[in-house]
């Protein structure tokens, strides 16, 4: 009895002893898959979100590509509407010029008066005979430079331009002749005949109208003029320079590209004389021009 009790319990042992090892094998696959089945939904997790980076990554990029085309696109025409604006344009003419002028020329009075035994006056020596005096009329031709300052009179006036002038010219009133060695003795000395000269250089500031037409007035408000005279008069023969005040007015017109034609008026006022000569004078003339 007691053996059978003995084995029964050996076979009991036994088969609790299987059981246990199978259940714990049981739990491990279970754990196993499990932790199998978590790892699989991990990656196929993170596999999603590298397919979802991937695509974001690609259409950005195609964005970028899309945007950096339309950007050159819209340069290219912006360039090529410049380029076909400017060459239909016809050559606009130049601020800049350089002109050169040629005009008739009168004085006030004669530059040196006449004898007190010819039309009034004297020839400044007392005793002189045979003295006449040069013209009031006469002729002169010179250059000049504008260079433009301003597009609008300094933001007063749209269109009007602001210019300074520089020029010079050269006058001429005929010829006169005169005791220039005075008397010696009550015995007149030697006549002579000498031309009657004169040169202007000029500064002053222009101001030109309707900038962008053709046709262009302008006006010199107030200048400054420095005259050269040889001779001052029959008793000094030697050249004196003499400042005076310049006003001018007149017109340029555009013919062709940078080719202008133009008419003036100009006037010169000193304040005193230079040894009785007379410098107050206008000249009116012509001028061609070249815009730079």
């Amino acid at each position: 009895m007691m053996n059978k009790t003995k084995l029964a319990l050996g076979i009991a042992t036994v088969t609790l002893t299987v059981a246990g090892a199978m259940v714990s094998q049981q739990a491990v696959a279970g754990t196993r898959a499990q932790h199998h089945a978590t790892e699989s939904a991990l990656v196929s997790k993170v596999d999603v979100l590298e397919a979802q980076l991937r695509a974001m990554q690609d259409e950005m990029s195609a964005i970028r590509a899309a945007s950096g085309q339309g950007a050159d696109s819209a340069k290219v025409q912006e360039l090529d509407a410049w380029m076909q604006e400017h060459k239909n344009q016809p050559d606009r003419p130049k601020d800049n010029m350089v002109f050169f002028r040629g005009a008739y020329a009168r004085n006030d009075q004669r530059p040196i008066a006449t004898t007190s035994n010819g039309t009034g006056g004297d020839c400044l020596i007392a005793g002189a005979i045979g003295c006449e005096s040069s013209d009031k009329d006469g002729w002169a031709f010179g250059a000049g430079f504008d260079f433009s300052l301003d597009d609008n009179l300094f933001g007063l006036m749209n269109n009007t331009e602001v210019l300074a002038e520089l020029m010079f010219d050269y006058n001429e009133f005929g010829k006169f002749q005169g005791n220039v060695t005075g008397v010696t003795n009550g015995v007149p000395g030697s006549s002579s005949t000498t031309t009657q000269s004169q040169l202007r250089l000029t500064a002053a500031p222009k101001i030109k109208f309707l900038k962008g037409s053709k046709l262009r007035p302008w006006i010199i408000p107030a200048g400054f003029t420095l005259n050269v005279m040889s001779p001052p008069s029959q008793v000094n023969t030697i050249s004196h320079l003499m400042p005076a005040i310049h006003f001018g007015g007149g017109v340029d017109y555009n013919i062709w590209k940078n080719i202008y034609v133009g008419a003036d008026v100009r006037y010169n006022w000193a304040l005193n004389k230079l040894d009785g000569t007379n410098v107050n004078g206008f000249t009116a003339g012509g001028s061609l021009g070249i815009g730079f």
